[in-house]
């Protein structure tokens, strides 16, 4: 049988309860391995619970003090309740200095205090009793997180100015600088906000015109990491320029906001609207090409494009490489059965082999190959090869090479531009 005694207002500050005609304190904390909330108990006195009755305080200390063993519980584990209840006289009962003591020598759970109105200066020094004298039963979550990033980014020397600050605000990183930023201006300070636009300002002018393409090696949503680093660098270098006294923390933000922006405009554009595919539309329209093409993988996945494809063969193309692209799948290739021609992409060895009929199988024999390789840069040196084929087959990519015939020669060159 159990009969809740005392609870505040608070759902998440301990109760004392009745179990069994025995007094013990109950509080949620951690999860289960089926991440369900682990509720641990463990037995106190009367006059510990009087003490808690009337004294928020040292009732929040106690709370802060008895975490850290529910953490160290784990997801199945059991509360040591001997440690538990050796922590309450000295938390409950003791002096005020004797707990700042106390508190100086164990583990405690610094982010509750804060969180029920804590002075963050005087938890500092260590005066723990002192710190909790204008605690608050409603917490306020905001306060500990705030207190949280700033000491993490006092740890590596970073100190926030009211720019500073406003801009990280205003991306939404002040909390949490992992988290994907957005403009949130309704976040800053109105007196800060004219300044903070004018740094967004100066960053979307870096970046005017400059776009992140997508990486279909990497998947359909994936970007083109160059494309990224290059709108950062333009960016961070205008901002630093404008504004040199911004912090490191400021600057990468709004080229981060800059560089997720424009990734997301390249997410959201289908596949067909590619400027490789635009570019293939210009020159052939809809049907120009006069041969199918056939894509495969190294998994033997395969797809047709028909000359009549609503859609350009280079979107087709990318987009067969974006559904299929895997860690275990670098080698895509385009063939023209037709016109008996071919490309084969290496993406783990930025690498491009194009492949020409020299003859063809008669009978009792097989057909002869010219293999020709050559380096690629990057997925937009890819994609001007792929769109080239498209447009002129092999002939077309004689004015991308240069291309080796020998492949140990074109090893060789693989691993000396590695070695660079």
């Amino acid at each position: 049988m159990r009969d809740i005694v005392f609870t505040r207002s608070s759902g998440w500050i301990p109760n004392v309860i009745s179990e069994d005609g025995e007094l013990r304190l109950m509080l949620g904390a951690g999860a289960d391995a089926n991440h369900e909330p682990r509720t641990f108990t463990f037995p106190i006195g009367q006059a510990h619970l009087a003490v808690i009755r009337e004294d928020l305080a040292r009732h929040l200390l106690l709370w802060s003090a008895v975490l850290p063993l529910c953490e160290a519980a784990g997801t199945r584990g059991l509360l040591d309740e001997d440690a538990a209840v050796a922590l309450l006289d000295p938390v409950l009962l003791a002096s005020p200095a004797d707990v700042d003591a106390l508190f100086g020598r164990i583990r405690w759970d610094r982010s509750r205090l804060i969180a029920h109105g804590a002075d963050t200066d005087l938890l500092e020094r260590g005066q723990v009793c002192a710190a909790m004298r204008a605690a608050t039963e409603t917490p306020d979550e905001k306060r500990a997180q705030r207190y949280h990033a700033n000491r993490r980014r006092a740890q590596r020397g970073v100190v926030l100015g009211p720019l500073d600050a406003a801009i990280l605000k205003y991306t939404g990183q002040y909390l949490h600088g992992a988290t994907k930023p957005r403009r949130m201006p309704e976040a800053v300070d109105s007196a800060l906000l004219p300044e903070v636009m004018q740094v967004i300002a100066t960053a979307e002018q870096a970046c005017a015109g400059m776009r992140i393409g997508l990486d279909p090696r990497r998947g359909n949503r994936a970007t083109d990491k160059r494309d990224w680093d290059r709108m950062a660098a333009a960016v961070d270098a205008a901002v630093r320029r404008a504004n040199p006294a911004l912090v490191d923390d400021a600057v990468r933000t709004v080229s981060f906001l800059m560089c997720s922006e424009a990734a997301d405009r390249s997410r959201s554009t289908p596949v067909a609207d590619d400027d490789e595919a635009a570019e293939d539309r210009a020159d052939l329209g809809e049907s120009g090409r006069m041969t199918a093409l056939t894509f495969t993988d190294d998994k033997g996945a395969e797809k047709k494009w028909p000359r009549d494809g609503a859609r350009s063969a280079s979107a087709e193309f990318w987009e067969f490489v974006g559904d299929r692209s895997a860690g275990d799948n670098e080698v895509f290739t385009i063939e023209d059965e037709q016109l008996g021609e071919g490309i084969q992409l290496h993406f783990y060895a930025d690498s491009i082999a194009r492949i020409t009929t020299v003859r063809h199988g008669q009978t009792g024999s097989d057909p002869q190959y010219r293999v020709e390789y050559s380096l690629v840069d990057g997925i937009g040196g890819y994609r001007r090869l792929v769109s080239a084929f498209v447009r002129g087959g092999c002939a077309a990519l004689d004015e991308h090479g240069p291309w080796l015939s020998d492949a140990a020669e074109f090893e060789s060159a693989r691993r000396q531009r590695g070695a660079r």
